[in-house]
């Protein structure tokens, strides 16, 4: 049974909500990145060890990033403004999909640029985790979020298509995207 145009659109504006909020919440925790591992320190212990609930491999690579941003917060807090611009380069590229959500069909080619964005964090993660030290099970931790991001927007791309064929029975793309 074919889905109606309103249910495609509806499906379609869901995944890109995902999307969106992935991006933003993203972005947004890159910027506290000292307060954040203060917060674990409080809620772990200085060790990050407490009541047992991290593995050791887990404890002892927190434990060594820790002592990284305490050091780079001390003597090169500045470096931190990479990571504010990071954050800024998420919020932008969230606000690119607002135009996939007003109108799928005609700005469909942003399910693909997010595709190819998806597909790219895993080369990168894994090359330039490997020459900054990143233990390959944090890796592997980002390069999921290249998999799980594709998800939503493999779906609205599907999504799209059908929906610029039921389309094609009458109306503009942008009437008929923008409509519900």
């Amino acid at each position: 049974m074919k889905a109606s145009r309103e249910t495609l659109l509806r499906r379609i504006r869901l995944a890109v909500a995902a999307v969106i909020a992935g991006l933003v919440l993203s972005g947004l925790t890159a910027i506290p990145i000292p307060e954040q591992f203060a917060l674990a320190r409080r809620a772990l212990g200085e060790d990050f060890a407490a009541g047992g609930v991290l593995p050791e491999f887990v404890r002892a690579w927190l434990a060594e990033a820790d002592r990284g941003v305490r050091m780079a917060s001390r003597s090169a807090p500045f470096l931190w403004y990479g990571t504010d611009w990071l954050a800024f380069g998420h919020l932008v590229i969230a606000l690119a999909f607002v135009g996939a959500w007003r109108d799928p069909v005609r700005n469909r080619w942003l399910f693909d640029f997010g595709l190819i964005a998806c597909a790219a964090v895993i080369p990168w993660a894994l090359a330039f985790g490997a020459l900054r030290g990143i233990p390959f099970w944090w890796r592997l931790v980002d390069c999921s979020f290249g998999v799980l991001g594709a998800a939503p927007l493999w779906l609205a791309r599907k999504w799209a298509g059908e929906l610029e064929r039921h389309n094609a029975g009458g109306g503009t793309s942008r009437q008929q995207g923008q409509a519900a």
